[in-house]
């Protein structure tokens, strides 16, 4: 018995409705990414295990996809794009006009454990704005943020960003006595708090010497703990943006490496974990390339996403709408007189040529057959050649209507 091979855990196979409905996705990551103001740009899939290491320690190797090339040397699958950023922009910062405004749509590889919006394998797009210290650069990030959710179809109703400042946790934290260590140690219980049972929560910051009460007055203070909060608000409501924030300092982020505002976008019920997140990360850079660069940045990843717009109304009707148009043809070419297969070769080959989306038999049929061909491709017009060739007919096929038409005056008739 032949052996039947299957994908490994965490990958996908992309049949034609799920590789139109992740094209959906990346379309419209481009089309609000250029309105902004950002250039498409692509790192290596594979890297040097040491980028990782550098920016996330040692422990970071568990997650990854790592072996030894036949160069003998450590390698990776890219589990993130930042680290890659962060050495293209220190090796040619020179080169571009500061701020780098500058966005990527790749596949990325983390070996963990597969669960719903999470694989092994995953699509993500990434945006960020380098060489710029101003928390407006912050805000153009949420801003854009806000514009995807909305392209996508999702409405006020559906998502709310949730804004956050590291530096306010920061302050907090060493205002009750912590040092280094103890403030990484802290920043991880708030980031993991909603997660945890209350009780653990109580325990991990009584380690700290810090009360759940104080914790939740502090969050509850909201913008009034940050002036970075503040400013970012003010602009999102010049944008008109603001029934789309809120400001939840219960937000940090688990990464060490993020230095400021920080914010993640959720579905209002918070069935799914964060559907984007990102923030401002401004010695990344230095401490990878080596040359000191302030940053921000976002990501957004096709899988929960995609999830989460099959699962809401308007948006799985925008998306069911872009896989219907991805598999439409234009015209069908229907061969009525089979002495004419050559001329329907060539009639089929000057529509494409035109720019239209025309199927046509490869092999003999019956009309009736090539009709309902035409009809199942979703196709406009079916192009009948016959007997009569150059001249054709040319039927709609929604309304049956016909008429006969040369053929040097088909394209133009079609457009």
């Amino acid at each position: 018995m032949a052996t039947r091979f299957q994908t490994l855990p965490g990958f996908r196979d992309f049949y034609p409705d799920d590789c139109a409905a992740r094209n959906h996705v990346f379309e419209i990551w481009r089309k609000v990414a250029r309105r902004y103001g950002f250039v498409e740009y692509e790192g290596p899939i594979l890297e040097p295990t040491d980028l990782y290491r550098r920016k996330s320690g040692a422990e970071i190797v568990n997650q990854l996809f790592c072996f030894t090339d036949k160069g003998e040397r450590d390698v990776s699958m890219r589990p993130e794009l930042t680290p890659t950023l962060a050495r293209m922009a220190a090796a040619r910062q020179r080169d571009f006009r500061k701020p780098l405004r500058w966005f990527s749509i790749g596949q990325f590889f983390r070996y963990e454990k597969h669960q719903k919006g999470r694989g092994r394998e995953f699509y993500q797009f990434n945006c960020d704005i380098l060489g710029e210290e101003s928390v407006l650069a912050d805000a153009e990030l949420m801003a854009l943020a806000i514009d995807l959710m909305r392209e996508l179809g999702f409405t006020a109703n559906d998502f709310r960003i949730r804004v956050s400042d590291r530096n306010a946790w920061v302050g907090f934290a060493i205002g009750k006595g912590l040092d280094e260590a103890g403030v990484t140690t802290f920043l991880q219980v708030i980031d993991k708090m909603e997660r945890t049972p209350e009780e653990k929560v109580i325990e991990q910051l009584g380690a700290l010497g810090i009360t759940l009460e104080e914790v939740r007055a502090f969050i509850a203070s909201g913008a009034e703990a940050s002036p970075s909060i503040g400013r970012i608000l003010a602009d999102l409501a010049a944008r008109g943006l603001t029934e789309y924030v809120e400001v939840d300092l219960g937000i940090v982020r688990g990464l060490a490496y993020y230095t400021g505002p920080v914010f993640e976008i959720f579905d209002i019920g918070k069935g799914m974990r964060a559907v984007a997140g990102g923030g401002r990360y401004d010695q990344l850079i230095g401490l990878i390339g080596g040359v000191e660069m302030a940053a921000c940045g976002f990501a957004m990843g096709d899988m929960v996403i995609t999830d989460l717009i099959r699962e809401t109304e308007g948006p799985a009707a925008k998306l069911s709408a872009a896989i219907a148009e991805s598999g439409r043809v234009d015209a069908y070419v229907v061969i009525a007189d089979p002495e004419k297969e050559g001329e329907a070769a060539g009639v089929a080959q000057q529509l494409r040529g035109a720019g239209f989306r025309v199927l046509a038999p490869l092999s003999p049929a019956k009309i009736a057959k090539q009709f309902q061909a035409a009809e199942q491709s979703g196709a406009t017009y079916a192009v009948v050649v016959g007997t009569e060739f150059p001249d054709l007919t040319l039927r709609h096929l929604a309304d049956r209507s016909e008429r006969v038409v040369a053929l040097a005056e088909l394209v133009s008739t079609m457009s």
